[in-house]
């Protein structure tokens, strides 16, 4: 198999991602990448019976066994500033974040 994704379009994806990678990284990252597609070709390749569940794990989740749905009840958090206190920068109970450039594709 020859690589699918070359080094160009790995180039215009880190990009796109904005991105900053070492070239020994984004050699590593690519060819982990074009691994993994590998796998998924592999994978893919597997003749099946047009008639299998996507999706078979040999537990049956039936209404006996299979747990209640909690129900979604917000409790407040004793102490938010102790959370706030781990973000890097915060102002008035907000979690600062860095404005990310808009660009028009």
């Amino acid at each position: 198999m020859t690589d699918q994704i070359t080094p160009e379009l790995f180039q215009h994806l880190v990009l796109l991602a904005a991105l900053e990678l070492e070239p020994g990284e984004a050699d590593y990252i690519r060819g982990q990448l074009n691994n993994q597609l590998k796998a998924i070709n592999e994978l893919a390749a597997i003749p099946l019976e047009e008639n299998t569940p996507l999706a078979e794990h040999g537990v049956p989740y039936t209404p006996d066994i299979t747990p209640a749905i909690r129900q979604d009840i917000w409790l407040p958090e004793p102490d938010p500033l102790k959370i706030l206190a781990q973000a890097p920068q915060f102002e008035d109970g907000y979690i600062l974040v860095p404005e990310i450039p808009h660009t028009d594709l």
